[in-house]
This record gives C-alpha cells, structure tokens and sequence, in this order.
C-alpha cells in the first residue's frame, strides 16, 4: 500500500460495544499507522448506540492528543468514499434476531448458537445481501481500499464477498489471537513467542503444532488436557483421552459437533434459566453502554472483556498494521482455499495461518492436517457454500439443502420446520424468501 499523510477508516457498525477496543488500538498503534479520520457508521436503529460510544471515542481520541478526527454518521458512503480501509463489524437484526437465532432451534432439540447450525445459517442469510450492498459502494468509492471483515459468520460471508465482488477483502475472528494469548500466559512468555499452527475453517479449526520459543510443545498440551474456551461457550472440559488421539487442540465451537447432547442439554437448561447467551449479551451490553454514557470515561472499560467477542478489534488493528507497513508477519485470516486444502474447492474461505504483506495475506500450508477432521470440514463447507447460494437467490430449496447437509440437523422433517419458522421470524429481514 502506498503510505500517505493520515489514513482514513471505515468502521460499519460503529455503534457497536466494540468500538473502544478498536479505538484503543488505532491510539495505541498511531506511529505506525498514523489514521486521520476515523468514520463510525450505523443505521437508524442503532443511532442511539453509535452516539453514547462514538462520543465515548471522541473522548478518548481527545485525551490522547492525537490529531485523529472522529465522525458519527447514518451515512455509509460518505463514510466509505476514500477510505483505506472498511471494517465491518454488524449484527443485522441487532440482538433480538440473535434471540430468535438461539431460542428457535433449541426447542426442536437441536443446537442453538448465533453462528453454529441453523442460527449461524440465519444469521448469514441476513447478512450477506447487506454485506455485498456495502460492497458496491466500496467497488465505487474505495475501490483501493481493503474490507476487514469479522462480521460473522466471518468464514460464510468472507467467502461470498470473494465470489460476488471485486473488493479485497479478509476475515477476521477472535478465536486465534485468544489462542495465541491463552497459550502465552500458560507457558509465560510474550505472544510473539508462540506460533500455533490453525487447520480448518471458521470456527471449525484445530491447533494441530504449537511452537513455543520454537520448541513444538502440542504433546504435552495435549497430554496436559489444556484447553481453552470463550465467554460465549460453556466451559464443560474435554475427555483427555479423546484430545490425545485427536491429534490437536480443537476449538471451542468443537463442542458443538463433538459433545453435542451435553451442550444442547447446557442451551436448554440455560434458556430455562437465564436465557440463551443472547439475552446474557442484552444485560451485558445495558451495562457498558452505561459505563460509555459516563462523560468521565475516557478509556476503554475493562468490563468489555465480557462480552464473548474480546480481542476481535485487537486483531483487526493488527492486520491494518501489518497491511499498511508491509510487516510480513504471521497472522491467523480467513481466506480463500486456493490449492491448500484439495479436499475443498480453491474459492472456499478457510482460517489458516498467513503472512501478511503490503499485497495482502498470502496462505501458509498447515504441515499436519489430520486425516480424521476432513470429513467434517469437508460437510460444513458443503453448508457453508449452500447457504451462500440460498442468501443471493432466495431459494427456499437450497436453504433447505443447507439445513438439511449440516451436521448438527438430525432430519429432513425437522429441517424443513425450522426452516419454515425461522424463515417467517426473520421475514423483514429475508424479503428475496418472500417474493411474489
């Protein structure tokens, strides 16, 4: 990227609690990545948010003295014209849709989780039109600029920007930067010592090596039942036994295929309880947009660190910083397949390790990809592309494909009555499912 006075960002979805950590993080990397402006941008719905924290950014900006202009705006392509980079960080249907992602299926005794099995697939079929709508108004107004993407489900519309746009774009998740941290604090070093090496795809991967200090020390995590997890996932452990000859560190979403009665019990007597993690987010957010309302605060609040998507700024930041000054270190993205994995198709978006230039990501082969995890990475890619179709046509047939091809979905019945209620719970926001 040619370097120039100030850059300017893009941040859709602004009004989202994540913002001072972003914000945190442009302040703190401003030597090397001096930004100029600074653009958050919601919706209507979501003006009352982007004002309590865009002013809570302001505020921070205006306390580290840094030339940095903020702007608060419904409009995107104001916000989006000349930008070196777009990040979009939306939830279409704001958390209430979440709810209804969470809570539908579980009463058909199947997995409800906002980005896993069916709720993933809703979430994306939200998601994708508006996705690719901002797209073309980057095509137009950036058309230089790089869209970092952790909206999710990252994997899922990172892969339909890739096929339906011309944007450069990449996704981001949290998952492996929390990886990364979980592992240095356990072993006491600096981050920048420990190299795990990710094999899979969004929120379906493995840590299958684990080097620290250039030492591979995945035996003895493995034999030490280490493992870590997320605000937003239940903390059962995992049977050591089975971790030994699995071969590698499965993340958290794991669970979900791999101790599915367990979790769906968790979800149930959760929702029974206290709601699914949908509504502890509503609670949690109620309080930090509190805390922002403070006109004191001038600092990101440590309390945001309960919120299940931590870090995720942290990782964007980084992948700006190494885009814009040619770092060429090693980041875990979402990108496209290529020839990495041959068991998938070269445009399907995987997570893997890679080294980030001035050009972009380029993709690092995994050494040791388990012969055991293919068949499941190769059926939920198989969902992931069919619900991708079903979002740009509207197809009600293919959405049922999706549903039915998912491995947490049990049965053809099942599927077409989820579908049919999700469909209408979500029909303001699906209007290609409800054409004449």
């Amino acid at each position: 990227m040619t370097q120039r006075t100030g850059l300017k960002i893009a941040v859709i979805g602004g009004g989202s609690s994540y913002t001072p950590e972003i914000v945190e993080g442009f302040i703190r990397n401003y030597d090397q990545m001096p930004i100029r402006e600074l653009w958050l941008v919601d919706i209507e719905q979501g003006k009352h948010k982007l004002d309590i924290v865009g002013n809570l950014a302001k505020r921070m900006v205006e306390e580290s003295g840094l030339p940095i202009e903020v702007h608060l705006t419904l409009d995107r392509r104001q916000a989006i014209e000349g930008a070196d980079f777009v990040s979009t960080q939306m939830r279409v249907g704001l958390l209430e849709a979440r709810k209804k992602d969470e809570h539908i299926p579980i009463t058909y005794g199947v997995i409800g989780q906002e980005t896993t099995g069916p709720g993933g697939m809703f979430k994306a079929l939200r998601t994708v039109p508006i996705i690719l709508d901002i797209c073309r108004d980057i095509e137009e107004l950036a058309p230089n600029a790089w869209m970092l993407n952790f909206t999710n489900p990252a994997g899922i519309v990172t892969e339909a920007v890739a096929k339906y746009s011309r944007v450069r774009s990449i996704g981001l998740c949290n998952s492996p930067i929390n990886v990364q941290k979980f592992l240095a604090a356990q072993y006491e070093v600096s981050e920048k010592d420990v190299l795990p090496e990710f094999v899979g795809i969004n929120h379906l991967h493995w840590v299958t090596s684990c080097q620290v200090k250039g030492e591979e020390k995945l035996p003895e995590i493995l034999s030490g039942g280490m493992a870590y997890t997320a605000k937003n996932v239940p903390t059962v452990g995992w049977d050591a036994d089975f971790l030994k000859s699995l071969g590698g560190i499965p993340t958290y979403y794991l669970k979900y295929f791999y101790m599915t009665d367990y979790m769906l019990n968790e979800m149930k007597e959760a929702m029974e309880k206290n709601g699914t993690r949908a509504d502890v987010v509503s609670r949690v957010e109620e309080e930090l947009f509190e805390l922002y309302k403070d006109p004191n605060l001038r600092e990101k609040p440590k309390q945001l660190e309960q919120r299940g998507g931590a870090y995720y700024s942290e990782a964007a930041v980084n992948l700006m910083n190494s885009i814009y000054n040619d770092r060429k270190d090693i980041q875990t993205l979402n990108v496209a397949n290529g020839n990495i994995y041959d068991f998938l198709p070269a445009d399907a978006s995987i997570e893997v390790n890679c080294v980030v230039t001035a050009q972009g990501p380029i993709a690092l082969p995994p050494r040791n990809v388990p012969e055991h995890v293919k068949g499941l990475m190769h059926a939920v890619k198989v969902y992931e592309q069919l619900t991708i179709e079903a979002a740009i046509t509207g197809d009600r047939g293919i959405a049922l494909q999706a549903l039915v091809h998912h491995p947490l979905v049990p049965s053809i019945e099942v599927a077409k009555k989820l579908l049919d209620e999700m469909l209408e719970a979500n029909r303001e926001y699906l209007p290609n499912f409800f054409r004449e």
